[in-house]
């Protein structure tokens, strides 16, 4: 009785202290109140399902996007900047989602019987699927910014204008079909995607980011770029459960970037680090990022699948960019953090490590056999009273974080459900125009059946659809326009999809648009170019590790224990000649032909063999010696 007191004390002050504030963050309370209704009851209706099961697809999709375009025509005015409130244009945007998903529903069993793409549209049809596909594409652009309703756009227009789709066959596709809006990547949106996003929400109010921060300062803080390899090591693990470049780097980069810069980091270096780690965490398992619940989807393969074939790339990215940092660190002879301020491991594991449990059991699910959707409920539900297992998190724990946990997991969740909307968009138009055969055909007259050149222009193509758009959208329209073309060149399944979702991932540090660096550079100071520059020698081997497992397929596990091991270390060492090579320093120094000769061989492993892995190690050989006899030269004179 006397624990349960203080407990109440701090748990019913939390909720109202939170609702007070929610009530009073907009212009409107009555607005902001039934917000947080709907915000609450799309969570609620989420964990319904997952104990429960699923309506029938046009409900549980079209309820899934209904309460994701509520949320944002209520928190996300048409008119920003001197108030928030929500006009009369929001409200009618309101009124049209209701009637065109509440025409879905209500009539869910004539649209059941109805021969799509045979049967004519009713004017009641037409004009539904025209106000859902216009409010799709204007909540997009209040989330999302212009660039993806701009896309969908231009498919539309090229549909229509170009003769191949009628507007009423369209808006057939794309509204009473679940070819389009209600196609599959809003399908893992509804069913994956907004539980998991919730779990790390929910993770990161409630400790685990501060965790993973001072375990990775325990480790690696006393090392050479100590701060550098820190926000490495956390970016990683909080990438793990968040699958958000941006949400990584302005949660771990607050801590990481300024520590960085006081122990000597220039601005650009710092800010890029914090964003290539912060990137690399989409392909971290076992979260990664939302597209890669898509591309299991898409594929037809479990998630675990998709998780065991990203892990050894994923590790070679992160090697390679912690030996980039620590041979910086040592070219510019910097050091770790002071003694004072790096936590004992053991007291970071005793008194937060529990906090890592959650984590454990969404894996432990997963690999039971059960479906994602699954495996994040239950990490949801553990996370509470993980957090109230010790003492030293007990006393932090308060409800109002929980709620606000809540809401920046919905709010962050109906932003990926409109991107996977619209790109659903685009994605009926490529299937029913006819487009994407045409583009396949393109790449393949191009690349004259030359696999290398195949690769070189999707790796292009991907970074551009990329560099305006979110990764699961930019990954989505790959699977439509450039997958293909590398399947039909012989590229494996498997191979081709994780390489399309690397280079959709690689444009958040890709010039000119590079929506990670802004962010980091938000934080750091530093100009875009110096960033950019710094960020491409620090990411390279998220370059080169897609075109590696398309030519060794055993770093995507495709081949014998042997074969994979072999793979493995040869792409090891690969990596580290490349981070070695670029950042001019191995055991000492280098000069520009040891950097070249180190770069050269990393460029050679790259290709599956035992002959090319000689080579590579024989050129990496030889610039270690050029760099031996060149010092003890010096020494004597």
């Amino acid at each position: 009785m006397k624990l349960a007191s203080p407990k109440k004390s701090r748990f019913l002050p939390g909720i109202i202290k939170y609702l007070e504030v929610v009530m009073q963050s907009r212009s409107s309370p009555l607005i902001r109140g039934v917000s947080l209704a709907v915000i609450l009851s799309m969570a609620a209706f989420h964990v319904y399902v997952v104990m429960f099961g699923a309506p029938q697809p046009f409900v549980f999709r079209g309820l899934h996007l209904g309460f994701s375009l509520a949320i944002i025509f209520l928190l996300f005015p048409f008119v920003r900047g001197g108030g928030k409130a929500v006009g009369a244009l929001d409200l009618a945007c309101f009124a049209g989602m209701v009637i065109s998903v509440g025409y879905l529903i209500i009539n869910q069993d004539v649209l059941y019987a109805r021969f799509q793409l045979v049967d004519p549209l009713t004017p009641s049809q037409f004009w539904c699927g025209v106000v859902l596909t216009c409010l799709v594409l204007e909540g997009c652009r209040r989330t999302l910014g212009p660039a993806l309703p701009l896309t969908a756009i231009l498919f539309i227009i090229y549909a229509v204008l170009s003769g191949t789709l009628t507007p009423e066959y369209l808006i057939d596709v794309l509204y009473l079909t679940t070819e389009g809006i209600f196609g599959i990547p809003l399908n893992v949106s509804a069913t994956f995607l907004f539980l998991f996003v919730l779990f790390g929400a929910l993770a990161e109010k409630l400790g685990t980011g501060k965790f993973f921060i001072d375990f990775s300062t325990a480790v690696a803080g006393r090392t050479a770029g100590g701060p550098a390899k820190v926000a490495s090591i956390s970016s990683a693990l909080f990438g793990s459960i968040s699958g958000s470049a941006v949400a990584n780097i302005m949660t771990t980069g607050s801590y990481t970037i300024p520590l960085m810069k006081r122990l000597g980091y220039r601005a650009p270096f710092a800010g890029s680090v914090e964003a290539v780690a912060s990137t690399g965490g989409q392909i971290m398992p076992p979260v990664m990022g939302a597209s890669a619940f898509v591309m299991a989807e898409v594929m037809g393969v479990s998630y675990l699948n998709v998780m065991l074939i990203a892990l050894i790339p994923a590790v070679l990215f992160f090697v390679s960019v912690f030996l980039a940092i620590h041979f910086e660190a040592k070219r510019q002879g910097l050091s770790g953090l002071d003694e004072a301020s790096i936590p004992v491991l053991k007291t970071v594991i005793k008194q937060r490590g529990h906090q890592i449990l959650p984590l454990f059991i969404v894996i432990g699910v997963l690999v039971s056999g059960y479906s994602p959707a699954y495996a994040a409920f239950a990490g949801i539900i553990s996370i509470i009273p993980t957090s109230l297992l010790r003492r030293e998190t007990r006393k932090e724990f308060r409800a109002i974080k929980v709620l606000e946990g809540v809401e920046n997991g919905v709010v962050n969740a109906v932003k990926v459900a409109l991107a996977c909307a619209c790109a659903g968009i685009v994605v009926g138009v490529v299937v029913h125009s006819g487009l994407g055969l045409e583009f396949t055909g393109v790449v393949r007259h191009i690349a004259s059946d030359s696999m290398l050149l195949a690769l070189i222009l999707t790796a292009v193509a991907g970074i551009i659809i990329g560099m305006g758009l979110p990764t699961t959208p930019a990954y989505i329209l790959q699977t439509a326009l450039l997958i293909p073309a590398l399947i039909k060149l012989g590229v494996t399944l498997e191979a081709a999809h994780l390489f399309a979702l690397y280079f959709a991932i690689m444009s958040a540090i890709t010039p000119p648009v590079a929506i990670g660096l802004f962010a980091a550079n938000s934080i750091s100071g530093a100009r875009f170019w110096p960033a950019s520059v710094a960020a491409f020698k620090l990411g390279m081997t998220g370059y080169i590790v897609p075109f590696m497992f398309v030519y060794s397929p055993a770093l995507i596990l495709q081949g014998t224990p042997l074969q994979i091991a072999m793979a493995a270390f040869s792409a090891i060492l690969g990596v580290t000649f490349l981070a070695s090579g670029l950042h001019g320093y191995l055991t000492r120094p280098l000069g520009p032909v040891e950097r070249v000769l180190l770069v050269a061989s990393a460029m050679v492993l790259i290709y599956q063999g035992v002959l090319t892995d000689l080579v590579g190690i024989a050129m990496a050989g030889l610039a270690y010696i050029i760099q031996r006899n060149r010092v003890q030269s010096v020494s004597t004179i």
